[in-house]
């Protein structure tokens, strides 16, 4: 199917769940997720072979992560989206909220550092070029706070209710270059506060949920402004073909239900990972303290019983 011209040459029949499941791929989203899961698999291979570990867990989030990908770009889900807003508003809640959180889980970056080969003395590889992607200015930018908070709540605001959605859904090139974005600042946005992965930003587990507390709002705020609108505010999704036998203002009702309610979802998923993770790391933290306690026989347990012993001593 052409999704040329906001997707109005096509003649959809009413839109329903068997039919937005059949299969539709768009043979770039098809390519990646196909790309993503062999170079995962290929990983976590190399790694068995020479007789090392990975979490079943992480394979696991990072494959549902990549299938969740393509069941909103490879299904007929795509089609509907490019003539229903409330469709469409399914296939960003789910690559910008859901599948970054499930892929980030997965801890690709760590795995490509562990299979991939250190390169020779005085010379870069793929290892070594992509540890000083990590530890570049550019990562350092991209992944605080300041940068991402703005650019997560600017891809809602500044992208629907400017004439750049129109813009970019007018052709099937900017339709992409608009659904790699949605991914790209999902991820970029949920890293730092539960990814898996070592990253230049890494603030307290607190801090991390505050920076999740920050963005996450504004997606319902998002979501309720369109449902309280009185008319259409997308231009695209303003006059969808007959054949799907929909009113525009009710389409974008349910656009703005979906934003709303979708909200809650990421929240929900990110705390129970923070939560996890931080209860592992104070749980590595104990076992350090003791080990350190078993190596020089609990010495400052004994310090601290001979300081209370002077003060006592004193005191009589």
């Amino acid at each position: 199917m052409d999704h040329s011209g906001h997707g109005m040459n096509m003649d959809l029949p009413p839109f329903t769940l068997g039919r937005g499941l059949l299969f539709s791929a768009d043979p770039f989203f098809l390519i990646g997720c196909a790309l993503a899961l062999g170079l995962y698999g290929y990983g976590v291979l190399r790694l068995r072979r020479r007789g090392d570990s990975w979490p079943v867990g992480r394979t696991v989030f990072f494959v549902i992560g990549v299938l969740t990908i393509a069941l909103v770009m490879c299904t007929r889900l795509n089609d509907y989206g490019m003539v229903m807003f409330s469709v469409h508003m399914v296939q960003h809640m789910v690559i910008s909220m859901l599948s970054p959180i499930l892929l980030l889980l997965g801890a690709p970056v760590t795995l490509a550092l562990r299979a991939l080969p250190v390169a020779g003395r005085g010379r870069k590889g793929p290892r070594e070029l992509l540890l000083m992607l990590l530890h570049s200015r550019y990562m350092k930018i991209i992944t605080h706070p300041a940068f991402t908070i703005p650019l997560f709540i600017a891809s809602l605001y500044a992208l629907y209710f400017t004439p750049l959605f129109d813009f970019l859904m007018g052709s099937k090139t900017g339709h992409l270059a608009m659904m790699v974005h949605f991914l790209a600042v999902g991820l970029v946005f949920f890293w730092p506060i539960m990814g898996v992965d070592p990253g230049p930003h890494r603030p307290g587990y607190v801090m991390r949920m505050l920076e999740l507390f920050a963005g996450m709002p504004f997606h319902a705020f998002f979501g309720i402004a369109l449902m309280m609108a009185t008319s259409p505010m997308v231009e695209t999704y303003k006059h969808p073909p007959a054949s799907l036998g929909i009113d525009a203002l009710s389409d974008q009702n349910w656009a703005g239900g979906i934003a709303w309610a979708f909200s809650e979802i990421p929240s929900v998923l990110v705390l129970i990972a923070l939560v996890f993770q931080w209860y592992r790391s104070e749980q590595r933290t104990a076992r350090r303290a003791d080990r350190a306690a078993d190596r020089d026989g609990d010495q400052e347990l004994k310090a601290y019983n001979a300081y209370l012993a002077s003060l006592q001593a004193r005191g009589q």
